[in-house]
């Protein structure tokens, strides 16, 4: 199995081999903005406040309560507390629209999540929990357009791979201030499992701050501590106070390369793995701004995947790629990759998604795909020689050998399946917008990688990089924009429908969206081991309504 470290310290070894210097990064602009430090509150409110899913009548709200100090998060202790809220059109909360109360307690760890309902449509709210007279602090929010509206712009922060370890939240600072977002997308490992200094910054895992607890999370208790301690970062409640959020897992909520039944790792000494998993779902069912099954009460579902509507502009599919996933392949068995009794969506969550992309009329189909679904192959098979190929070795997948057995690369019956019902069925404008490797990419959505560009295209695929998570030059420890050149160049000349590729910048993604044409934006920051990290515009690409095809932009999109 390759999991994140294995595959890019492989691009390292291939960057040592094809050593190539190049150009710096090309000029970035400045975004001029200076971004005050923000503190963790104290008392009963410590983890903040949040809001997501939003949609046009309804937001769902969130915080924890500790009511005693010996309430701290995992410990099971504490009394149970009822909670008001409030919502209204002002951050003086002089116009309350909406308002309620709740019963919290140790068996949901102290969070408190409740749906808002009865607002309008496309509009700005401010909310805030109270406990015992003490106010949380304020969050600003938002509802989805009405279903018949078109707006004007939709923009969403993308974000992934947040790992407290590896260095300091900048990227969620800079986006907090914007003031400019609708939403905002956090495509998986929202938190890390390792404990300290397993998996840290850079070649010798140093430990920028150390995990709570220590050790690998486990428990129930384990992972509801971890939450909270993500939750403590002043740039994160920043962001999270400051737009709704649309999340979904990857591996890192629970254990590393996780599918169905198990993980590369959970070892026998961890215990039950369906007991772990069960402990990490319950943990972020609890501790994250989501309706699961399409309810805010807790434990009342399991189901992640599920889509929010944008009016006619955009609809958003929110995909779960590890609850319903087959094992990985072994590195000896790739052809077993187009096996079609594996699959990484589940036969539900497929269908699923095939509905969301044909029954609704919205100008974009954006899908919230923790993982790559573009091909990244060596080499990329015409699929009219594939099969004869395989036929007669047995020994290469049919499309190529895959870079990375954990993505869509390793199952791709299922994306074979997906992508030709795209082509066939006329689906136009389809958006996947995707994290997980810790890199910035662009890419074409290829019907046929081997006859590219002369085949057609089914859509585009976006990928924000990590917000902290180690990358290619901090494995190999060269200077950015040196010995990754090599490598990146690699990949794309055998992989055409890649028009763009980072492998050594941290930060955050910003996609905005009109009925003309979508254009991603990717900011750096300037270093993840500094609180006070800059950011910097890199570089933009878009696609017309109607195209399915990349073009570079010239700037930011305003």
């Amino acid at each position: 199995m390759i999991e994140r470290r294995t595959l890019l310290t492989g691009s390292a070894a291939v960057a040592g081999a094809l050593w190539a210097t190049g150009p710096t990064a090309s000029s970035a602009l400045a975004t001029g903005r200076s971004v005050p430090e923000v503190r963790a509150p104290s008392g009963p409110f410590r983890h903040g406040v949040a809001s997501g899913d939003p949609l046009p009548n309804a937001v769902l709200l969130w915080t924890r309560v500790t009511p005693t100090d010996a309430s701290l998060p995992g410990s099971g202790a504490g009394p149970r507390v009822t909670v008001s809220w409030q919502v209204a059109a002002d951050p003086d909360f002089r116009r309350v629209l909406a308002k309620g109360s709740t019963v919290t307690g140790p068996e949901r760890d102290h969070t408190v999540k409740v749906d808002a309902a009865g607002l309008a449509a496309g509009t700005a709210y401010f909310y805030r929990f109270s406990l015992g007279g003490a106010h949380s602090p304020v969050g600003r929010t938002r509802t989805a357009p009405a279903a018949t509206a078109s707006p004007d712009r939709l923009r969403l922060a993308v974000v992934s791979c947040s790992n407290w370890e590896a260095g300091y939240f900048s990227a969620y600072r800079h986006l907090a201030v914007r003031g400019d977002l609708d939403a905002v997308l956090h495509l998986g490992d929202y938190l890390y499992e390792y404990g300290t200094g397993t998996y840290a910054h850079g070649q010798g895992n140093r430990v920028i701050r150390p995990h709570e607890p220590v050790h690998e999370m486990v428990s129930l208790a384990d992972y509801r501590q971890r939450h909270a301690q993500y939750k403590t970062d002043p740039d994160l409640q920043a962001l999270h106070a400051a737009a709704p959020w649309v999340t979904t897992w990857d591996d890192h909520e629970s254990a590393n390369d996780a599918w169905s039944d198990g993980a590369e790792n959970h070892q026998s000494g961890d215990g039950d793995w369906a007991t772990r998993k069960a402990a990490a779902r319950t943990a972020y069912d609890e501790w994250m701004p989501v309706r699961m099954s399409g309810t805010a009460a807790v434990g009342d579902g399991a189901q992640l995947y599920r889509h929010l509507q944008f009016g006619r502009l955009a609809d958003l599919t929110m995909l779960d790629l590890r609850s319903y996933r087959s094992r990985q392949v072994e590195p000896t068995e790739m052809a077993a990759v187009a096996d079609p009794s594996r699959t990484i969506t589940g036969e539900a969550q497929m269908q699923y998604l095939k509905d969301r992309l044909v029954e609704n009329d919205a100008v974009w189909k954006l899908v919230g795909n923790p993982v790559m679904v573009s091909p990244v192959l060596f080499p990329p098979l015409d699929q009219h020689v594939a099969g004869p190929v395989v036929d007669m070795t047995g020994l290469l997948p049919p499309d190529g050998v895959a870079y990375n057995v954990d993505q869509w690369d390793g199952y791709t019956a299922d994306r074979r399946e997906l992508i030709d019902f795209i082509a066939d069925r006329g689906v136009a404008n389809t958006v996947f917008l995707t994290g997980d490797i810790h890199s910035g990419w662009a890419c074409e959505l290829p019907v046929d990688p081997g006859t590219y560009p002369l085949s057609r295209t089914a859509g585009v695929e976006l990928v924000a990089t990590s917000v902290t998570s180690n990358n290619l030059d901090d494995i190999t420890g060269s200077p950015p924009r040196t010995s990754s050149l090599a490598v990146e160049n690699a990949i794309m000349t055998s992989n055409r429908h890649v028009k763009h590729l980072d492998f050594d910048s941290h930060g955050y993604s910003v996609l905005t969206i009109t009925a003309r044409e979508a254009q991603m934006d990717w900011y750096v920051v300037s270093d993840r081991a500094d609180r006070a990290a800059t950011s910097t515009w890199s570089t933009g690409w878009r696609v017309a309504v109607g195209t399915n095809t990349l073009a570079r932009a010239t700037g930011a999109a305003r």
